[in-house]
């Protein structure tokens, strides 16, 4: 697939589905509206969206707030197809795994992203949204690089 091509479907992975996929997908939407069908979702989904994640993105006019954290098992369960997915983006070593485990017998293509995890970087409320601040920006700056200039931004 091209760069600056905007797949029709594009998942976001990581770990818990708590911090960078939400990030992604909220962000993804905002810049690229309805230009692609986004979801996001992580190895497993044992804690909700995160409240450093949800305050970087209100600061840039993304709202996750709303977001429900999901496994690719959940996924499954609820008929979300990985197969069908035209780009899987994995942002951590496990999703990545998984992904590729996952999608061994579909011809789809999955791409890591190599993204930070800010959680237990930083003590201190203003340290820790330094932290979440650079995980958003480092996600941003490779959505731009892959799909080009936002396109729907308000």
């Amino acid at each position: 697939m091209a760069q600056n091509t905007i797949p029709a479907s594009v998942l976001f992975c990581c770990d818990h589905n708590s911090i960078r996929s939400p990030i992604a997908e909220g962000m993804m939407k905002k810049f690229y509206g309805r230009a692609a069908y986004v979801q996001s979702a992580g190895v497993k989904n044992d804690m909700e969206v995160d409240g450093f994640a949800i305050a970087v993105c209100d600061e840039i006019g993304v709202r996750i707030e709303n977001h429900r954290s999901r496994s690719f098992e959940e996924m499954k369960d609820w008929g979300d197809d990985l197969g069908g997915f035209d780009l899987i983006v994995a942002l951590s070593p496990a999703s990545q795994r998984q992904a590729l485990e996952l999608t061994r017998v579909y011809h789809l293509d999955v791409e890591y992203w190599p993204i930070m995890d800010p959680t237990g970087l930083a003590e201190g409320r203003e340290a820790r949204l330094a932290a979440y601040r650079q995980t958003r920006d480092q996600i941003r700056a490779r959505m731009i690089e892959r799909f080009g200039p936002p396109t729907a931004e308000d």
